[in-house]
């Protein structure tokens, strides 16, 4: 990921942009030791990178994701079982719907005034993983349950499905992080600077009630 984004950045210098939005896993506002995960310490090295290539930049910084969710995902649900399985006991989490990242970086990109700034994003609702798995039995009137499992057995459920080991690593790192910060932040300066409306978890499961149910 360093590698790509360093490129993409040096094109862009050369090609002469002026100014260019940095969509970031840093995560800053719930505080991920990039010690002890690979996906944060790259994002805070292009970060780096960016600041001192020459362009104006900004950063946006989006939480967890909702698609992350959704079956087929890694970390998602699974439409057979109907279980979210998961080693992340109780923790809190305020996942953000991509589609208000693509309204706000979009806003981003038209607009003035954001250079040299980050943004932190977030979900309307920091949900505990029955929460959400509530909100995905009320949208599709099946009866799906969270289970908390260890962090050995997903990841052998992982190598499992044939995921590659480099990804179980990165995967582990994620998810022991997320285990160290039980409860997330709810951000939405974002959304207000740019007049977009926060997708709750509730809308998302009964846009994507077809897909739950595989």
């Amino acid at each position: 990921m360093v590698e790509t984004q360093t490129v993409f950045i040096d094109a862009a210098k050369a090609a002469g942009i002026p100014h260019i939005v940095k969509l970031s896993g840093k995560e800053s506002g719930i505080g991920f030791d990039a010690g002890r995960f690979q996906g944060t310490r790259e994002h805070e090295e292009i970060e780096r990178y960016l600041e001192a290539s020459g362009p104006a930049w900004t950063h946006l910084r989006p939480s967890q994701f909702m698609n992350r969710y959704l079956p087929g995902a890694l970390t998602g649900v699974d439409p057979a079982r109907r279980e979210l399985r998961l080693p992340i006991g109780d923790i809190r989490l305020s996942p953000v719907e991509t589609e208000d990242i693509a309204k706000v970086a979009v806003g981003l990109l038209r607009s003035e005034g954001h250079e040299g700034k980050a943004y932190d994003m977030t979900g309307p609702e920091a949900l505990s993983m029955k929460e959400a798995v509530e909100h995905i039995s009320d949208a599709t009137g099946a009866d799906f349950r969270y289970v908390a499992v260890s962090l050995e057995d997903k990841l052998q459920e992982f190598r499992d499905r044939g995921v590659p080991e480099p990804a179980v690593r990165i995967v582990e790192q994620q998810l022991a992080e997320r285990a160290r910060h039980p409860e997330s932040h709810v951000r939405l300066e974002a959304h207000r600077a740019f007049g977009v409306e926060p997708t709750g978890f509730a809308e998302f499961a009964r846009r994507n009630a077809k897909a739950f149910l595989g």
